[in-house]
Order: C-alpha cells, then sequence, then structure tokens
C-alpha cells in the first residue's frame, strides 16, 4: 500500500479525533460513562480498520469520523437538554447504603458482591462498613461515600485523645457462606464465628448477610429484613 496514503488516513484521523474532543468535552477516565468507554473503543477500531485498507479512501475515512461525530454530539445534546431522557440513556445512580443499611436489592441490580463493595471503600480510605452512612454508586462506576459522624476525620491528638491501633477488617460471612480463608487469617474456624453470632443472638448463620470482624471491635453483622411490608431486601446491623 502507498505510504503516502497512510499518511494522509493517519493524518486524517488525528485531525478528526482531535476536533472530537474539543467540541464534546475532555473527560477523565474517572469520568467516562459505558456509552464514552465504548464510543472511544468504536472510534479506534474505525481508524484503525481502515487506516491499511487500499479499498478504503481517506474522505471515507473523515465522513465516518463525521458520521459518529454527530451522532455523539446529538446524543450529548439529548441528554443535556431533555432531562427525562437523563435515566434512560446515561442510567441513574444507585443508593447501594442508605442511612447505614445496604440495600441489597441495589446491589444485585448492579451485579455487586460485597468483597467489590469492600474494594471501592477502601479506595476511599474506608475499611469497615460500619464507617458508612451513604453510598453511591454513580453512573460511570465509581463509588461516592459519606462517612457516619462518628467516624468523621478528626485528629485524636488536636483533641488530646488516646489513640487506638487501627487494624484491617475481615470478611468471614457472605450471604450464609463462611469465609474459611479470612477465618485462617485471624486464627478462627467456623465453630468459633457460630459461637460468637450465637452469643450476639443471631442463631442461624444461613440467614445473615454478611459478618465483618475487626481487631478490638468485635463482629459487626448484617441480617436480611424479613419485613414484609417493605420487601426492600434491606439489611439491619447489629455490632459487637
Amino acid at each position: 500500500m502507498d505510504y503516502g496514503m497512510i499518511t494522509i488516513k493517519l493524518i486524517t484521523g488525528f485531525i478528526g479525533l482531535w476536533l472530537m474532543t474539543r467540541i464534546l468535552g475532555k473527560k477523565e477516565i474517572s469520568q467516562l460513562t459505558p456509552f464514552d468507554f465504548v464510543s472511544s473503543l468504536m472510534l479506534s477500531e474505525l481508524v484503525g480498520n481502515t487506516v491499511y485498507q487500499k479499498d478504503v479512501h481517506y474522505g471515507q475515512l473523515l465522513f465516518g469520523l463525521a458520521v459518529w461525530f454527530i451522532l455523539s454530539y446529538l446524543f450529548e445534546k439529548v441528554t443535556q437538554y431533555a432531562r427525562r431522557t437523563r435515566g434512560p440513556l446515561e442510567g441513574t445512580p444507585s443508593i447501594l447504603i442508605h442511612n447505614g443499611k445496604v440495600d441489597m436489592r441495589e446491589m444485585k441490580k448492579n451485579r455487586l458482591d460485597f468483597e467489590q463493595l469492600r474494594m471501592m471503600l477502601r479506595q476511599k480510605d474506608i475499611f469497615s462498613l460500619r464507617e458508612v452512612a451513604y453510598a453511591i454508586f454513580e453512573t460511570n462506576g465509581s463509588l461516592s461515600v459519606l462517612k457516619n459522624a462518628d467516624f468523621e476525620a478528626v485528629q485524636k491528638q488536636d483533641l488530646d485523645l488516646d489513640t487506638d491501633p487501627s487494624g484491617l477488617t475481615y470478611n468471614l460471612l457472605e450471604d450464609g457462606d463462611y469465609n474459611d480463608d479470612k477465618l485462617q487469617q485471624i486464627g478462627r474456624d467456623r465453630n468459633w464465628l457460630a459461637a460468637m453470632l450465637k452469643e450476639k443472638g443471631f442463631s442461624d448463620p444461613g440467614k445473615l448477610a454478611y459478618v465483618e470482624w475487626e481487631e478490638g471491635k468485635g463482629l459487626y453483622v448484617l441480617q436480611h429484613n424479613r419485613d414484609g411490608q417493605t420487601g426492600s431486601g434491606r439489611l439491619q446491623k447489629a455490632e459487637g
């Protein structure tokens, strides 16, 4: 293939993508919605697959970029000015934790489990669910968190208070299933956990949604709410 034609196509693709980025707006990777991500993949395929094809003229490449730009621009304007279309087209944020209670229905709707939720919380420097008052799963896949007032960042040395050592938390049970690996890491077994739960009034571990343990703070238990009126699948908590 003529190197001159390849050069023209690359220049055409470069200028076209640059113009689209400038007009449609710049976004960080963390701000990309699923549509933005798919759109970027589509553009890379559009340019990459046409650069080395002899039967595709640079004018056709420019036409393809123009059509994709028009579609993306119209999509942005529709979601910007027609507010009712934002939810169906872009999705809506999901409240995973509301007033300290985990909404299991929203968790399942977004195909999340507790380990994935804990990972996103750790990225916010939060290592225990007991610290969270509200957690919102945004449409771009990020997690926004509001801490409980008791866990707001206050420097203890400023208040002349004794500091307690911090420790990692361990997910010991999820949806009624024991996490033997985590139990082994803290030197415990299923019998110990069952006895601790029974002492706290939870005689059937199979009915629990989540059990977390932290050195010095004990167990943090999330129990399925069986309230037939709401049927929301939210959880109740008990600490000890």
